[in-house]
């Protein structure tokens, strides 16, 4: 315990951590006149976890009931935790765990066809009933666009749709290729509010069953088209390619067959629009808790991973902008859907799998207010004149007559 707690009081600097150790007894780090975040830990082995390997070691701990929150909540500790480390490794030793797992990234985000639907499975094959207590009626999965931070998810994930449509510059008719097409909401949106023709591929059975129902329930059924496909395995041409929160699952091994292949697929005069979660600080690695329990496979990008894929595949970037705190927005108001309907979510699975879930929303909400996480929306094309000269055409109200017709929308799920 003694050496945890020296690492301990090297780091907290703002804020306060108390820590209850096996044996009742309380220290306290930081800042001693600030309000604390308490923290039991239930057995020594916790203190040698968290010394070994922290980025593991605490979501477990909190999973397994081996760290428990006296005072505070696990998104408070977490929010101490990503103020004082920052975009940091915390000390020497567990920088050098940081530079191992980066070094060993591509092994572990070989993502080959079979291993990229068992990805997919794992974490979106998890019951639909889950998702319908914390995401938007639309079951929007990515990041929302908040116009103002009083938005509602609800205005804010609309916000997003009809921006992205607002990116990809469509014309009635048009074809457009969904990569990572997920419950079909942003499919349906695209097609009922601009005329398009939309066919939508996922890895995930579950979110294509209820892409499918949603389809044949919309008056424009004869313009949506779900499939389970991989998109490398997708071989028609396409004059718009979308993807939103999937580029996420890629695997930095795979961006430059990514973008070939999007490249392949589009049309000479052809937009596609990415919309993903990026690093601002540079490349790095997953973190391991997230690897190992919520999205295996995945990798957070920075930009300067990207580009350069895209340019070698030979599109141009013609547009890129960073939603830097919409994510943290999104994701507190994920967490706090789900916190308030835990007891509907213990009735699916159990408690531990309900702490592994805000510990994955809290961790990640706090990755976007303090630790260099961000959103971009990169739009590309083959040709230097396929979007308009001016970025005006983006902005809100002068794409207004996407809120004629809206798409079919889900039940709104209801707090426990």
């Amino acid at each position: 315990m003694s050496v945890l707690f020296n690492v301990i009081r090297k780091l907290i600097r703002v804020g306060r951590l108390d820590v209850v150790d096996v044996g009742a007894r309380r220290y306290s780090f930081g800042d001693a006149t600030a309000k604390p975040v308490v923290v039991r830990l239930h057995d020594s082995g916790v203190a040698r976890a968290l010394l070994a390997d922290p980025y593991l070691a605490l979501g477990e701990a909190y999973m397994n009931g081996r760290l428990t929150l006296e005072s505070g909540s696990i998104a408070d500790l977490l929010e101490l935790i990503a103020r004082n480390f920052g975009t940091g490794f915390g000390n020497d030793y567990w920088e050098v765990l940081a530079r191992v797992r980066y070094w060993m990234r591509r092994l572990t985000q070989r993502n080959h066809r079979s291993r990229a639907e068992r990805n997919a499975a794992h974490h979106y094959d998890l019951s639909g009933q889950l998702y319908d207590l914390f995401l938007d009626a639309d079951k929007q999965y990515s990041c929302a666009f908040y116009e103002s931070p009083n938005d509602t998810l609800e205005t804010a994930q609309l916000n997003k749709k009809r921006r992205i449509a607002a990116k990809l510059v469509l014309k009635p008719g048009q074809r457009v290729l969904d990569i990572g097409s997920g419950w079909g909401g942003l499919g349906l949106h695209l097609a009922a509010a601009h005329n398009v023709d939309v066919t939508g591929v996922t890895l995930s059975r579950e979110q294509l069953r209820v892409a499918d129902a949603r389809a044949e329930e919309s008056e424009h059924c004869d313009r949506l088209h779900f499939r389970l496909q991989d998109y490398r395995d997708v071989s028609e041409k396409f004059d718009r390619i979308v993807s939103a929160g999937m580029f996420e699952h890629v695997g930095v091994g795979h961006f430059q067959e990514f973008f070939r292949k999007v490249s392949d697929l589009l049309t000479d005069d052809g937009i596609a629009l990415v919309h993903s979660i990026g690093r601002s600080d540079g490349p790095g690695a997953t973190n391991p808790w997230i690897a190992k329990y919520i999205f295996p496979g995945g990798y957070t990008p920075a930009l300067s991973e990207v580009l350069p894929a895209a340019e070698r595949a030979g599109l141009i970037v013609t547009d890129v902008e960073i939603l830097r705190l919409h994510y943290a927005y999104t994701l507190a108001e994920w967490r706090r859907r789900f916190v308030a309907n835990w007891e509907r979510a213990r009735e699916l699975y159990d408690e531990r799998f309900c702490r592994m879930w805000e510990f994955y929303l809290a961790g990640c909400e706090m990755g976007f207010r303090h630790q260099g996480l961000m959103a971009f929306q990169l739009q590309l094309a083959k040709r230097v004149d396929a979007a308009p000269l001016t970025r005006d055409y983006m902005m809100p109200g002068t794409n207004s007559d996407v809120r004629l017709r809206l798409a079919p929308r889900l039940r709104a799920p209801t707090a426990a």
